[in-house]
């Protein structure tokens, strides 16, 4: 992805892992061996491998520079954290993501604000980082932003006896500390976070992945950017609209966010920089009848 500029703002693109395979039924429910045998030569080897058939995604964050303000959005999986059976976040322990945001010029210090779209652990890993056997904020002069209804809804889920398996460890280990270190703010799902002139940047609501999930929005003079988290996870759900990502808590509300968000999209020619899709990431959405197409900016 090259830097998107809408007036006084630019985004990149901050890759931790560019190319990840899932076994298509681990990834989407309902998908099926004759889904992939039919898409395949529609989305090529970049999206589906060639060998496998496995669907292609990648795990990367954004940056929003904005006059006075450098916007973190979301922070992938993170080294050091504990996910037994996930090894696209398991113990990690590489240095690219760093290395990435270095090229663009920027140091932990740098960030601002922390956005998180959703509170999953490959949205939030790299919020915190070992230090001495403590998890502290990587950003530590960040304010991280959160929805209050994914606060609250994965808070309720920790409770129980300190002893107790908790179903989120990430809740633990990514988000807890930036809350006892005092980095946090809980905020409405349709939050301002930043005017100036011709710029903004806001959230809105965007629940189904998980109930408190919110998209982001920058708009500037030149255009608009919606960067959707895990609203949407891989292009075969543009011909196949139904398939629900296995982590969607409601696949019903979340499909309505989905088809709500492709459609202010395609009618606002919005850039959509997506959660998952590979580099080059960014695209248009047009709208097809009652279903939508996505084209990458660099094809």
């Amino acid at each position: 992805m090259i830097t998107e500029t809408f007036g006084g703002m630019t985004i990149d693109r901050v890759g931790e892992i560019d190319r990840y395979l899932f076994k298509p039924s681990e990834f989407l429910r309902g998908i099926d061996d004759a889904m992939i045998a039919r898409y395949k030569p529609i989305l090529g080897p970049r999206l589906i491998d060639s060998q496998s058939g496995y669907l292609i995604i990648s795990f990367h964050s954004y940056v929003i520079r904005a006059p006075g303000l450098t916007v973190l959005v979301d922070t992938c999986n993170g080294n050091h954290k504990d996910r037994p059976g996930k090894p696209w976040q398991n113990m990690l322990s590489g240095a690219a993501y760093m290395e990435n945001l270095a090229r663009l010029g920027l140091r932990p210090e740098d960030i601002d604000i922390v956005l998180c779209t959703h509170l999953h652990g490959d949205h939030v890993g790299w919020n915190t980082r070992l230090d001495g056997g403590r998890w502290v904020p990587t950003f530590p002069r960040a304010k991280y932003l959160i929805s209050r209804r994914e606060y609250e809804h994965f808070s309720t889920l920790m409770e129980g006896p300190p002893d107790a398996r908790k179903p989120y460890p990430a809740f633990a280990d990514s988000v807890f500390p930036i809350i006892e270190a005092g980095r946090a703010e809980m905020v409405e799902m349709d939050r301002s976070i930043h005017r100036h002139i011709d710029d903004r940047i806001w959230l809105e609501p965007a629940p189904g992945h998980t109930p408190g999930h919110v998209t982001v929005h920058a708009k500037g003079r030149d255009g608009n950017a919606v960067l959707c988290g895990d609203v949407i996870h891989h292009p075969i759900q543009f011909h196949e609209p139904q398939l629900s990502n296995n982590g969607d808590m409601d696949p019903v509300q979340a499909l309505a966010s989905r088809n709500r968000m492709l459609a202010g999209c395609a009618a606002n020619r919005s850039v959509l920089l997506t959660g998952h899709f590979p580099a080059p990431t960014s695209g248009y959405v047009e709208a097809k009848g009652d279903r939508f197409r996505f084209r990458y900016k660099a094809d």
